[in-house]
Formats: structure tokens, sequence, C-alpha cells
């Protein structure tokens, strides 16, 4: 029988894309990003905004209770073969260079990379641990951050039968619009491509069969809290297949493990699967694996490792900060019948403690430079803060007032927002006082600079009434940004000696290099290896490969990659 084209789907067609000559967006079929400037004021207040609903309506809007209407998960087994090699990244889909310089190193059929005795196949299985766009998610985000980037470097499957599947599990930005995109992009269809990866799953947590008793299972936490009934139900199935002899990978969106030393129920959810689902088969959990926190580090144990590796595009994120050693599940942890304490000990991270803290002084240039938004958001919050006090000063019929409601109003939102920035836990939580005190030093540091200014300003021939709003937009605002921007960089280096604000002194700087990503081995004998792959500094020159074949990247770097272990040697299950 045979099928007239026309009648079928046009998404169930295959899609033949000519080889770019160029990188015109308009031939690549997307458009390569900047990366995010995380200290943006729009960008603050959206993705706060979008945080805020998530917390307040999420319970109601929880679209895993919906995915019934999915249809049936299809079984992924993928035991059939005697040796297995699988990719791990996660929060990949922020600036072009670095996204697109992991996804060019997934996408080669092999590395070598420096330290590694043999080479490493590409994964027939790619597990993307969440986060797979930034800031929000959107069709569009997806497209020009995350799935073009994956189609560029591999554009069509890389022969017969030996195409890649792709697994994700989502993370807090792929729910901030509900998990709509996400659940289109990963699990509308069964078999559908994600550039030269094929989707199997249909619904936002998997459980996938590996060779020699090995397991794979994707966990979908929303954001941190309970675990839906249907996805219950979906692993408690999957349960019985499982044999007491048998060994767990398990994926999860964030690692609790690591933020449970801070908020002690952040492990909560994780635990109670591990118990009610996992323990009562008998097999043992013998990796966990998140992203989330944009840097590379691993935690060992007796029972298990557990590994961050969100080094997929997303900016850095310091590892000097992190705890040596942690307790699993948290002692301070409210559940009763919690999985007994075991205690884990950092053994190896990316940068490492002395690289990240080389990162630091970068803060003074880089803030200004990567957020110019901030900077002028900064200008002319400075520039009404002098406004309002050289009016006190003035007074009316230059009767000088110590305060003024304009004055009162601009010192209470400074104050405010600067303790709000510090964010400082709630009453009765660890770091309480230390937050509110640093909080309210910066606002007071603020306070003294716009005084300075207003001294300043009033001294100087320009500050006439007349030509004192027009001098003050054009003259004092962008010299008060500029200074109220180093003021905040000298704060968050100051305030990281303290613990406080260490993301934001890396967001801020928006740091591409220092990425990582993870490539599995199961070997015939049933031995996990893990190799961590790591990339010190990312490609920024590129270059079109028209005539290159069909399955090889369409945008090549100018200058070869260098990846390397980011451990001295892999590490053995």
């Amino acid at each position: 029988m045979t099928v007239d084209p026309t009648e079928v789907p046009a998404e169930a067609q295959p899609r033949v894309r000519p080889r770019p000559a160029s990188l015109d967006p308009r031939e690549l079929g997307f458009t390569p990003q900047a990366p995010v400037p995380w200290l943006a004021p729009l960008l603050l207040i959206n993705a706060g905004l979008r945080t805020l609903l998530a917390h307040l309506f999420g319970a109601y809007l929880d679209k895993r209770e919906l995915q019934i209407a999915l249809g049936p998960p299809p079984e992924h087994d993928h035991s059939d073969v005697d040796e297995l090699w699988i990719d791990y990244v996660a929060d990949l889909g922020d600036g072009f260079d670095a996204t697109y310089s992991i996804a060019y190193l997934l996408a080669q059929p092999e590395l070598r990379p420096d330290g590694v005795d043999r080479p490493l196949p590409r994964g027939r299985l790619l597990v993307m641990g969440g986060d797979q766009v930034y800031p929000t998610a959107s069709g569009e985000a997806y497209e020009n951050r995350s799935k073009g980037p994956y189609e560029a470097a591999l554009p069509v499957a890389p022969g017969e039968g030996a195409q890649p599947t792709l697994f994700a599990v989502p993370g807090n930005h792929d729910w901030y619009d509900g998990l709509t995109a996400f659940l289109r992009l990963f699990a509308r269809r069964r078999d559908a491509e994600f550039g030269g990866w094929r989707t199997e799953q249909r619904r936002s947590y998997f459980g996938i069969k590996l060779p020699h008793g090995w397991w794979l299972l994707g966990l979908d936490e929303q954001a941190g809290s309970y675990i839906d009934d249907p996805q219950l139900e979906y692993f408690q199935e999957l349960a019985a297949r499982i044999r007491p002899e048998d060994r767990i990978i398990l994926a999860v969106p964030a690692p609790t493990w690591v933020k449970a030393a801070d908020r002690p129920g952040a492990y909560d959810s994780v635990d109670y699967f591990v118990r009610k689902v996992l323990a009562p088969t008998g097999a043992q959990v013998r990796l966990m694996v998140s992203g989330d926190l944009h840097h590379y580090a691993r935690y060992s144990g007796a029972d298990r490792e557990l590994i961050t590796c969100g080094g997929g595009g997303a900016y850095l994120v310091a590892t000097h900060s992190l705890p040596e050693t942690i307790t699993v599940p948290p002692r301070e942890t409210l559940v009763r019948s919690a999985s007994p304490h075991r205690d884990y000990a950092i053994k190896g991270r990316f940068p490492t403690v002395r690289e990240s803290r080389g990162y630091i002084p970068g803060i003074f240039w880089r803030l200004p430079r990567n957020n110019p938004g901030f900077a002028t958001f900064i200008g002319i919050l400075h520039t009404m803060l002098m406004l309002t006090m050289s009016g006190a000063v003035r007074g009316e019929e230059s009767s000088p007032q110590l305060m003024t409601l304009p004055l009162g109003l601009m010192l209470f939102f400074i104050l405010g927002a600067t303790i709000a920035f510090a964010k400082p836990p709630r009453i009765g939580q660890r770091g309480y006082a230390k937050h509110w005190l640093i909080g309210i030093a910066h606002g007071l540091a603020h306070l003294a600079l716009g005084a300075l200014g207003t001294w300043l300003w009033l001294s100087s021939p320009v500050s006439t009434w007349e030509w004192q709003v027009v001098t003050a937009a054009v003259v004092y605002g962008p010299i008060a940004g500029l200074a109220g921007t180093e003021l905040l960089a000298l704060y968050l280096v100051i305030a990281n000696f303290f613990t406080v604000n260490v993301n934001e002194l890396f967001a801020g700087q928006g740091i591409d290099d220092s990425k990582s990503f993870l490539r599995m081995r199961i070997a015939p004998d049933g031995t996990l290896t893990v190799y961590p792959i790591a990339l010190r500094k990312v490609g920024r020159r590129w270059r079109a490969a028209p005539d290159a074949p069909e399955d090889s990247p369409w945008i090549v770097p100018a200058t070869p990659l260098r990846p390397h272990l980011a451990e001295e040697r892999p590490i053995t299950i």
C-alpha cells in the first residue's frame, strides 16, 4: 500500500534541513542567544513573580496529575546489550557559547579527555537532568537556547540503529510555565526528535531498565514539593520488576542532600521515595545525580555516591562554599521515620576550591559589564536618593529638615531591598541574625554613599534648582550608577566570607567557563564507571561547516575544545 506523503501529518514527516553555510539565524533555524543577565531588574522581577506564583498556585496547576491523558507510559528497556554508555547533562539552555560547547562534545562519536587512557564513545542514552532552558520556559526559549544548539551539534541520527535516546527530568525553570513547553517538547509523543536524539518518555518522570541489573530512574519533584500519586503508582508498578540484587541510579532535579544542610526539609521528598518505593525491593541506590547547582561536586559514602553535575551551560556556581561533610538525611529533619543517617565526605569538585575563589575578584568588572540594566537601575535609585536628600537639606524656605516623607520612603525602600537581597531565613532557622545584619549593613553603606554624593552635588555649581533634574540625570546618574554597582560588588565579596549571597556573587558575573557533564559506562561485568568530563574554557569563536558529513555538527569551534577529567581518575561503582 502506497501512502501519499501529503496525507501524513506534517509533524510525523521527517524534517530535512540543508546544512547552513553561515551562522545566520535564517539558515540555522534558531537564534543563538547571549548569556542571561541574571541581575537585570526586569528579569529579577519576572523570575520573582513566577517563583511566587509557582509557590502559591503550583499545587493547583500541577500538570503531573494530568499527564495520564498522554497515554500509558511505555516500557523503557535498554538491557539487551552487554555494554552501555550513558551521558548526563543538566542546566543547559543559557548562553550559546557554553551550551553549544557542551552539546558539541556530547555529539562527538567519541571523546578522549585529558587524563583518560581510552576513547569514550558517545552515550546511547542522554539524560538531561533539569533546567533545560533559562530564564523561563517557553517554546521559543527552548528552540533558541536548547533544542536549536543541540540540533546544530547532532543534526541527524548517526547511522542505522545507532540513534541515541533522550530522556529529561524537569527542573524549577522548566516548571515556570506549569511544565507546558517541557511536555510538548519531551513527552508529547514517542520517537520525536531532538536533533539526532530520539525521545521516548511520555511523562515528566521515567524508569529505564539497564544491563546487568542496573536501573535509571528519573524523578519529578515539582520544585521540591510532594511526589504526586500517579508518579508514585508508576514507580511502584516498576518496583515490582526490580530484584533485590539490582542497583539503581536515581536522577533528581536538585542536590537536596547538599541543600538540606541549610534547609533540613529539602531532602524529605527524595528520602520518602527511597524509603517507600525503592527500599522494599531490596535493591540499592548506588548513585544519586542531579543538576541545579551549576558545578561538579561528588560526595561519597559507604552506601552510595552523591554527584551534582550542573555544568551544561548556565552560569558557574561556586564550589569553595560547599560543606566538606554532610549527613543524609540531616539529623534535624522532622520526619520521624527517616532513613538511617549516614555521613558523606566531598571527594571531588570542579572548579577546584582555589579556582572557585579565583573567580571572586571578577565581580568588579563583570557585574557592570554583564548587567548594564542593573547598573542603570542603581543609577536611577541613587539619583532619586540624592534628590530627596538634597530636598531635605534645603527644606522649605532654606530651613533644613532631618526627615521628609520622600526621603523616609527612599530610606525604607533601600533598607528593605538590601535586607531582602540578603535573603534572611525565617525566624528560628540557622543563620537568621547573620543575614539580617549583613543586609542592614549593605543598606547603610548605600545610604552613606548617597549622603556623600549629595554633599558633593550640593557643593557643585550645577546643583541649582533650575538645572538639578537635568544634570542629575545626565551627570550624577551614570556616575552614581557605576559607584553603586561597585559598592554592591564589594558587598558581595565581603558577604561571601559569611556564606551569604554566594550565588549572587557568581550569578552577577555570568561566568561561561568551567562546564561539565558525565559519561557513564556499564561494563560487561556489571561495573558502573563514571567519567566526569570538565571543560575549563568554552568555545567563543565558531564557524559553519557546510561541506561536512550529514551527521556531523553544523557549527565547529575555531580552536579545538580541550576536555579533561574533573577528578584525578574515574569513579568506579
